[in-house]
């Protein structure tokens, strides 16, 4: 299934063809498109080249592990997730190794981070779903994240899935219609609120 943004301006295709999707196909995906992933991520940028990001990951075919993290999402996001063939933690370091002061930006970089492993995932005809619904206390107790990191977004990854295998209500959330605030909403110049457009 197909959900093309609207776009207004030109933009790329894999940005054209990125959103995220509820119905996952449990097709395991392979080691090496996995590893690509994580290098593309490796490869955002980041404040100072602090890159202050790390990756929890599980995938089915290691059953303890999966659903070791997959009972750190919540019930909700669970229905839909534990299809996808690859569940991952992003993690946040809050201070810089440099001076062990507070990095502002860590999870900024985080997200340029998982912005680089979405776009390679697409490349590879892969979805990813980020989720904000998972608990940090219980992530923290179970994979003894340490106070200096954060736990920032729950992400499933997997090849597109069949809408019908998805409850009634997480159907209709599927075949809705995408949609994006207007440029002249968030780009400003001048003073705020005055568009740029």
């Amino acid at each position: 299934m197909e959900k093309l943004a609207t776009n207004q301006y030109p933009i790329h295709e894999l940005i054209k063809q990125r959103w995220s999707p509820l119905a996952f196909n449990t097709r395991p995906i392979e080691p090496t498109k996995i590893a690509s992933l994580l290098e593309a991520a490796r490869w955002a940028a980041s404040c100072f080249n602090e890159q202050p990001w790390c990756f929890i990951v599980a995938t089915q075919d290691n059953i303890q592990e999966y659903e070791k993290l997959l009972s750190c999402i919540v019930e909700a996001n669970q229905k839909w997730a534990k299809d996808a063939p690859l569940l991952m933690l992003s993690v946040a370091k809050l201070s810089f190794e440099r001076n062990n002061k507070p990095n502002r930006h860590a999870l900024h970089d985080v997200g340029l981070a998982v912005g680089n492993l979405t776009l390679q995932a697409q490349s590879f005809g892969l979805f990813v779903h980020q989720m904000g619904g998972f608990d940090m206390d219980k992530a923290r107790t179970l994979y003894n994240i340490p106070q200096d990191y954060e736990p920032v977004a729950a992400i499933a990854v997997g090849y597109p899935g069949n809408v019908n295998q998805l409850d009634e209500d997480l159907q209709q959330r599927e075949l809705s219609s995408r949609s994006r605030k207007p440029l002249t909403d968030f780009v400003f110049q001048g003073t705020w609120n005055q568009s740029y457009f």
